[in-house]
């Protein structure tokens, strides 16, 4: 790999550009600053851009870090493609050098996962639930009751709530719950925590960009692997014959 200076010193000199851009785009998905994904994207840019001032580099620094690979993945995917915006006519460039960095570090993550799980740690880009999932219309979030976080999507959740579906990955669902819906969600959710084993409830998200959806929920209790989850399908509440959810409908005055 032939070395790129100027473009190394142009990723330094955007990097607070480029993370204020990834956070714009992924709202309340993106990573936060001291969690490991944050982490592992800053020694990403450490990694890449050394790589691109030498032309070579030695293996990714990743002692300490342990991340969730699959969402991970997703942030390394959204990154590359804000500073490519960034970058504006020289973006197809930028992603083409950074296509060889970028491979190293997804190889080494995965390396680093494989020795952690060999060691007895538990596999971090296992599926929460059977991939089968994926092929379902209606978006789907497997919620731990617990912690609140989402711990499986489906591609139709991503394209709900405006993100790729590995970007949701660990992140609070209350980061998409309105205040005004909290209680419902929360209420709901403790009830499956507490052997209840289904519940239905109005259930509105706001996506990334704030922007509020009137949804109903159908969520089963699920055990695996010591912990509890809410299987919950989102579907947009059925209209009456009048134009009025059935949800919102009232008996006429």
């Amino acid at each position: 790999m032939e070395p790129n200076r100027e473009l190394a010193t142009w990723l330094l000199g955007n990097r607070h550009r480029i993370e204020r851009l990834l956070d714009d785009r992924l709202g309340p998905a993106a990573p936060r600053a001291s969690g490991p994904e944050a982490e592992a994207l800053r020694r990403f840019r450490t990694f890449a851009t050394t790589t691109l001032m030498r032309g070579q580099a030695a293996a990714p620094a990743l002692d300490g870090l342990r991340p969730n690979e699959r969402r991970v993945m997703a942030l390394l995917d959204a990154w590359r493609e804000v500073a490519a915006e960034l970058a504006g006519p020289e973006g197809r460039v930028l992603e083409q050098a950074l296509a060889r960095p970028l491979e190293q570090f997804r190889l080494a993550i995965r390396n680093t996962s494989s020795g952690r799980r060999a060691k007895g740690t538990p596999r971090v880009s296992r599926r929460a639930v059977t991939a089968a999932i994926d092929r379902v219309a209606d978006a789907f979030l497997a919620i731990d009751v617990h912690e609140g976080t989402i711990v499986d999507a489906n591609p139709a959740a991503g394209a709900l709530l405006g993100v790729e579906r590995d970007t949701l990955l660990g992140i609070e669902l209350g980061s998409f719950v309105p205040d005004v819906a909290r209680a419902a969600w929360w209420t709901s959710l403790d009830a499956i925590a507490e052997d209840s084993d289904s519940q239905r409830f109005r259930a509105p998200l706001h996506d990334i960009r704030g922007a509020e959806m009137e949804l109903e929920a159908s969520a089963t209790r699920f055990r695996t692997r010591g912990r509890t989850l809410a299987l919950t399908l989102l579907r947009m509440p059925a209209a009456d014959p009048a134009g009025t959810s059935a949800a919102g409908a009232r008996p006429a005055q």
